[in-house]
Parts: C-alpha cells; structure tokens; sequence
C-alpha cells in the first residue's frame, strides 16, 4: 500500500495541498487511494458520494473492504427512479454499508422555485442546483474530503482529470481516476456485484428519470444523459463546493 510523504501529514488547522497528494497516489490503487485519504484526514472528516447508478457498485465495494463504516452521502432529488431507492437498499445490505445518509433537496427551495416540478425541462442547471448541487453542498459542511467515481474514461470534462483535486473547500479524490472499463468489470465479476436494475433495459448511466435515456449500441455511457442539450455535468463537479 502507498504511504504519502512526510510533508503530506496534516495538523488540525490546515489541509494538506491537493498538488501533493496527486504525485503520491497518481499511480495508486482505488483502495490505496481511499485508504490514504481516511489515513490523512480521520474517517470522520472523509465521505464517499455516490448516485448508486451503473457502475457504483464498484467503488462502493472497494470502500467497504477499506472500511465500510465511511460515510456515505446520497442525493435523494425527488426524480430518482424506484429502481436506483431499491438498489441502494440492496447494495447497502451486500456491502454491509453502516452510515449512509440519503440527503434530500430543501423543501422551501422546491416549492419556491420548483413548484410544478418542470424546472427539469425550462431550466435543467436551476433543477440541479436545488435537487443536487445545494443539498450537496449542506451534506458536505462536516468533511475536510470527499470521494467521487468519476473516471476519465468517460470522456468529455473528466478525461483529465487527477487523483486528488481541490474543489474550493476541500479535497475531492477521484479514486477511479485511472481505472479502465474492463476494470470496473471485474470489480463486479469477482465481488459478485448486483447490476442496477436499469442496464437490462438499455441504461448505461442513470441520474433523474426525465434527464434520463437508454442508450444507443456505439454510443458512449454518458450519451443518455440530458440528451438533446449541451449539459453534460449536473454540477456537483463543476461548481465549487463551498
């Protein structure tokens, strides 16, 4: 397992910089990623964020066998399909995960500037913002770290992205970072991982039901996601988390 540099350690009033913990762990292990984080940060200054869609499974199942009592945030929007609430219940139970917290969006801010629930289709960075980015945000106020599964394989703004970043208020690890398709595959192969529910019907990425679609053979994962617009990101990452 890797072990970060004397220079890296962290008192309580300080973070340690993102710059320097990427050239440590920018050849590391999803799992000695994630352990080097909890190792520097404390456990209860770390928390893993994660849709339970496609493919987080795998991460998931790597962060329990590091320590599968690392919180763990979930954004509950009010559009999110039956099948992806079941399937975090089912992965919740196969990875024996202790703490995670589904977190909804603010129910003034809904009713506010929500209240026919169409923003989804007038202003879908609004929709997000409220449902996602904002409660994200409220979920995060007690973590110095947080880890994601965005990979760079996935093309678009995340083909570049590094091990460990600073999202303006804290550290962001993306633990995933460097690992291939077939990799996640196995992830699933040998942990016995469920599928979500959705990818026998065509989903390859799931977010919110009306900014959700199957996707076409030869398209790329995230082609179903928002399709018809130019957004490709919800905003969690790509807004600052402050």
């Amino acid at each position: 397992m890797s072990t970060l540099a004397p220079e890296l350690a962290v008192g309580p009033a300080a973070l340690p910089a993102a710059d320097a913990l990427d050239r440590a762990l920018r050849t590391a292990s999803p799992a000695e990623v994630i352990a080097a984080a909890v190792r520097t940060l404390g456990r209860e200054k770390v928390a893993l964020v994660s849709s339970f869609g496609t493919e987080s499974a795998a991460l998931l199942k790597v962060m329990a066998d590091v320590d599968p009592a690392i919180p763990v945030i979930f954004l509950d929007t009010g559009w999110l399909f039956e099948e992806t609430l079941a399937y975090r219940d089912t992965l919740i139970a196969a990875l024996g995960l202790t703490d995670v917290r589904s977190i909804k969006p603010d129910e003034e801010a809904l009713s506010r500037q929500d209240p026919d629930r169409d923003l989804w289709f007038s202003d879908p960075d609004a929709c997000c913002r409220i449902r996602k980015v904002e409660p994200l945000a409220r979920a995060l106020k007690p973590f110095s770290a947080w880890l994601n599964g965005r990979k760079r394989f996935q093309g678009s703004a995340r083909a570049d992205i590094p091990v460990v970043e600073d999202d303006g208020a804290r550290l962001k690890f993306n633990p995933f970072a460097n690992v291939s398709r077939e990799e996640i595959e196995a992830i699933f192969t040998l942990g016995k991982l469920p599928p979500h529910p959705l990818v026998a019907s065509g989903y390859q990425s799931v977010g919110c039901m009306p900014c959700s679609s199957r996707s076409a053979a030869g398209e790329d994962a995230r082609d179903g996601r928002w399709r018809g617009r130019a957004k490709t990101e919800c905003g969690i990452h790509t807004m600052k988390m402050s």
